[in-house]
């Protein structure tokens, strides 16, 4: 995964011509060692490669007000005009579409919030968990978060899913 971040930032060449970080040095940099390692992070489905660390409802909540509220409103659903979508409720959020927890955590770290991807801690990220399942009626509100209860959880359109049948894809 750190070849892949290093080779997202750097100009590429080949025996074309194409661009190249000599033709076009103010395009690309390389990537800092602290980017590459915040990348470097393996989160599977089944919740192989969660850190250590736990949330509550509340320090989510108050982490939600921060940093996600502007894009998915103040109640979870979204705001007309942005891309941030809805996190709860009907249709594909996700409480309701993705069918593994794990998988939150992995993608709440990678890419959000929106302003500042990988900003968050992972307990930042935990509280998280717990406060927008919780609202979203799959968690308990008064049980902290963390890489076991996260694993844990059954997600409601887990079942939905159907496998990828393709011989190569594990």
């Amino acid at each position: 995964m750190a070849a892949l971040g290093a080779l997202a930032l750097t100009a590429c060449s080949d025996e074309s011509g194409a661009a190249t970080g000599e033709q076009f040095p103010e395009l690309g940099s390389p990537a800092p060692h602290e980017l590459i390692a915040a990348w470097d992070t393996d989160v599977r489905y089944d919740g192989a490669g969660l850190p250590p660390g736990e949330g509550t409802r509340d320090q989510g909540a108050l982490v939600y007000a921060e940093h996600c509220v502007a894009c998915h409103g103040e109640t979870l659903r979204g705001v007309e005009g942005v891309q941030g979508g809805p996190l709860i409720g009907a249709g594909q959020t996700v409480t309701q579409h993705w069918p593994y927890a794990p998988t939150f955590f992995d993608y709440v770290r990678r890419a959000m919030p929106f302003n500042a991807p990988g900003s968050l801690s992972d307990d930042e990220i935990y509280g998280l968990a717990a406060y927008i399942f919780a609202e979203g009626g799959i968690y308990p509100a008064d049980r902290p978060m963390n890489a076991a209860t996260l694993t844990a959880m059954e997600m409601p359109n887990r079942d939905n899913f159907v496998p990828d049948p393709r011989p190569d894809v594990k």
